[in-house]
């Protein structure tokens, strides 16, 4: 069973600085139909303008990562972290007890366009933490490439859940199949292109939540680019 959740009906956070598109219940966005699927809770696609950000602000209890699509994403924390996320790399940070920071677009004239996804970890009250892993680009041509995980294997870094995030970015022509265990589900996120997910076509910004499924078989109609979660559901 598939289940499209299209680009237009994602909740939208328009600010002066911010361009936010919500998949799942976020902030003042409620949908009660999306409240998110099994521990994945939030994808918001956002935009920030140059020189811009959020501030410095708390988070308790989740795993939050961010995937670069464009531009650069600067990162601080109280934890004396500093980096600038670029396209292609994951970053994790555990809030655990609490961790304050804040995210920035450092550039003077460019916009940026990220993933922000959070995740409920499988045990409350851990320490908090930071990692950050760069991604090869020819690791994710064509194929379907690990970049979080339980275990930290490979690029991957370290997810508190039982949770595997793969990237991938497709030419025309290109087909990937991913095999789903049995009790596990499927999140795709489709940042660019169009694609087909079991010969059930999804353009820009899409979502499609993959139940019962065997396997998951993605051909790609134009040059594209997307997540792909594996999870209980």
């Amino acid at each position: 069973m598939i289940k499209v959740r299209r680009s237009i009906d994602r909740g939208l956070a328009r600010l002066d600085w911010l361009h936010s598109q919500h998949s799942f219940s976020f902030a003042e966005y409620y949908d009660e139909k999306y409240m998110g699927f099994g521990s994945l809770r939030v994808i918001n696609e956002d935009q920030i303008k140059p020189g811009t950000g959020f501030g410095m602000h708390g988070h308790q209890d989740m795993e939050i990562l961010s995937y670069v699509l464009k531009g650069e994403l600067e990162h601080k924390d109280d934890m004396g972290n500093g980096s600038i996320i670029k396209p292609g790399e994951i970053q994790r940070m555990t809030a655990g007890t609490g961790i304050r920071h804040s995210e920035r677009n450092p550039s003077g004239t460019r916009p940026n366009h990220f993933f922000q996804i959070w995740i409920k970890p499988n045990k409350y009250g851990i320490s908090p933490s930071y990692e950050q892993n760069k991604i090869l680009e020819i690791s994710r041509e064509g194929r379907l490439h690990l970049i979080g995980s339980p275990d930290g294997r490979g690029d991957s870094v370290t997810i508190h859940q039982d949770v595997e995030l793969y990237c991938s970015t497709l030419s025309p022509g290109d087909t990937v199949v991913h095999h789903v265990a049995t009790g596990r589900s499927v999140w795709i996120q489709l940042a660019s292109g169009k694609i087909e997910v079991n010969k059930i076509q999804i353009s820009d910004g899409d979502g499609a939540a993959v139940a019962r499924e065997p396997l998951v078989e993605i051909k790609t109609i134009g040059e594209s680019e997307l997540l792909l979660f594996d999870l209980i559901q």
